[in-house]
């Protein structure tokens, strides 16, 4: 089954973001008929382009040989077409050779990339991490030399964090960093499940490192970050010889075969200080929330997939008599699957959307006060917008396996790698009970809930809107309800610390983000209530169905946030084990 570009959903998820807004008060030189044009042109290089080479990144992948590593069939000449294209340098600054495009326009254009092979997607994706981090805290060399060479996707960037002994715990990170007497600094160690850390596609990579200095402060102060290249960059940006860095090896993983992801050994390679010492935390969680954000994109991306294929073999297969028509889609149960995947990938695009847009206006608005509202929002969503997007990634893509029967548990139909894929985005860049717990515990104590608070408040004045719409009432109830369900969750979270709240955290963070994808599957049925053609209608139908099969299990999730952590403590690994 080929992709399409679903470029309706994305121009309303835009819509009912306030996409068109924003541009109309940050980017004057930007208009819609421009935006559609944009999405049109990248859908098509994804179809085209990058959906076909998904099946051999697949079955062949990357290969490791002679310490060197060869990107999978096909790859590297598209990535060679996807920078010439200029798809890595949309939201860049101009001053450094980029496009400066909205980020909620990059998200929808990385949508459509990951969606069509999820593997090729990762290599850029780590780039605009790198392009961030370096924006904002790389020095004046590293600006007119390595930043204008990763926006052009010359060159590609990794992020270097997890090592052996510390995976999630950042303050076991080992890695050295000595000063070489010269302003620079030799690094000296092991990192693994390094994302594209090497391949063939272009002649440099660009390594955002974690390490230590020899006087250091123990854990976490004591991080600095540094940039070590593969190959040495001379003061007019000419490659020279290179780094005594490489990969040593890599992994054997579940899916995204096509991604190398590798261990990478440091053995004195030369690097520059990024930032401030003791600092690079703070430097690289820049980076790693741009990458959270783009791995919730990742799990609506792939469900997207998922969902076209099950949608296609369902209108192919026959089984039995279906009671609403031929083929297995006239089976009512099949039905509801379909819709249900739909509604929760429209719900979750609309988030991540959304958390875009929120970017966007924290860092453009000429209103100090709707720059604040933004960016608290936006921290807000973001833990959300990863875990939530990336579980309903997972969901359904095990949901296309159903609906393909055993031909789906097979590899010759394709869906199975929909659903091997799907399962790492749960996992990196924070796992996604880190996610719950950095959203019930930092994000929800921001103005002491007062962002939460807000945020309820504007779902809450959406209830009378949606009642008063005819076909819409329904979904006004039950988000009345699931809205009054969070509301209670939020104030026993702010009144409850330690394990009680962490218990809690990850029911709590699925029940926000069903309120909120419910809402905004809400918003954009009203949105486009006065349209007559069938895709226009069937928003208010995903509505109903969202509302009735999720919405309406807030409040047992809302109990289970308050439940507390009493049993769990109770449960020894002795008495599991028995």
């Amino acid at each position: 089954m080929t992709y399409r570009a679903p470029l309706k959903s994305l121009a309303l998820a835009l819509k009912t973001a306030g996409h068109p807004a924003l541009i109309g008060q940050a980017f004057t030189e930007l208009d819609e008929d421009t935006v559609t044009a944009v999405l049109e042109a990248a859908g098509a290089f994804c179809e085209s382009e990058l959906a076909p080479l998904n099946r051999a990144g697949d079955q062949v992948g990357a290969t490791y040989a002679n310490g060197k590593v060869t990107a999978a069939p096909g790859f590297a000449a598209a990535y060679k077409a996807f920078a010439e294209q200029g798809w890595n340098s949309l939201s860049a600054d101009p001053e450094f050779g980029g496009q400066g495009l909205t980020k909620a326009m990059e998200l929808a254009v990385f949508e459509m990339t990951h969606a069509a092979n999820m593997a090729f997607g990762l290599c850029p994706m780590l780039t605009q991490g790198a392009i961030e981090a370096l924006t904002l805290h790389g020095t004046e060399r590293q600006k007119r030399l390595v930043l204008p060479k990763l926006v052009s996707g010359e060159w590609t960037g990794t992020m270097n964090l997890t090592e052996p002994q510390a995976g999630s715990d950042l303050a076991a990170v080992t890695t050295r960093a000595e000063p070489d007497g010269q302003g620079g600094y030799k690094l000296y160690g092991q990192k693994i499940f390094i994302t594209w850390g090497d391949h063939d596609a272009t002649d440099n990579i660009c390594h955002l490192v974690l390490a230590r200095l020899p006087d250091a402060p123990p854990g976490v102060k004591g991080i600095s970050l540094f940039l070590a290249t593969k190959r040495l960059v001379d003061d007019n940006g000419a490659l020279g010889a290179p780094n005594d860095l490489r990969p040593g090896s890599i992994e054997h993983k579940l899916g995204i075969h096509g991604s190398p992801t590798c261990v990478m050994l440091f053995e004195g390679a030369q690097a520059e200080l990024v930032g401030e010492v003791n600092n690079g935390i703070a430097h690289m969680f820049v980076m790693m929330n741009a990458a959270r954000l783009q791995v919730g994109v990742q799990g609506v991306a792939i469900a997207e997939r998922a969902y076209q294929q099950a949608l296609a073999f369902s209108q192919e297969r026959t089984q039995g008599r279906g009671a609403w028509g031929p083929g297995i889609f006239g089976h009512p149960d099949v039905r509801r699957m379909l819709t249900l995947m739909k509604a929760k990938i429209e719900a979750a695009r609309a988030i991540c959307i959304t958390t875009g847009v929120l970017a966007d206006l924290g860092r453009l608005s000429e209103d100090p006060a709707q720059r604040a509202i933004a960016k608290a929002r936006q921290e807000l969503l973001t833990p959300i917008a990863k875990a939530w997007s990336t579980d309903i990634g997972v969901e359904v893509a095990s949901l296309g396996v159903q609906v393909h029967g055993g031909m789906g548990f097979i590899e010759e139909t394709g869906a199975a790698q929909h659903y091997r894929d799907a399962r790492i985005a749960p996992i990196y860049e924070g796992t996604n009970g880190i996610q719950a717990i950095d959203l019930a515990g930092r994000k929800l104590s921001m103005q002491d809930g007062g962002v939460m608070d807000a945020l309820c408040a504007e779902m809450s004045e959406s209830v009378a809107d949606l009642k008063a719409q005819p076909g819409l009432e329904a979904v006004g109830e039950r988000l009345a309800a699931g809205v009054a369900a969070l509301e209670r969750a939020t104030d026993w979270m702010l009144s409850h610390k330690g394990p009680e709240a962490l218990s809690g955290a990850t029911a709590y963070l699925k029940l926000a983000g069903d309120v909120i994808g419910g809402w905004m599957l809400g918003r954009q049925a009203l949105a486009v209530a006065g349209e007559t053609d069938d895709w226009s209608q069937s928003r208010a139908a995903l509505a109903r169905v969202f509302a009735s099969q999720v919405l309406t299990g807030a409040e047992g999730l809302a109990q289970s946030v308050m439940e507390g952590g009493k049993d769990l403590e109770a449960l020894s690994a002795e008495t599991l084990a028995s």
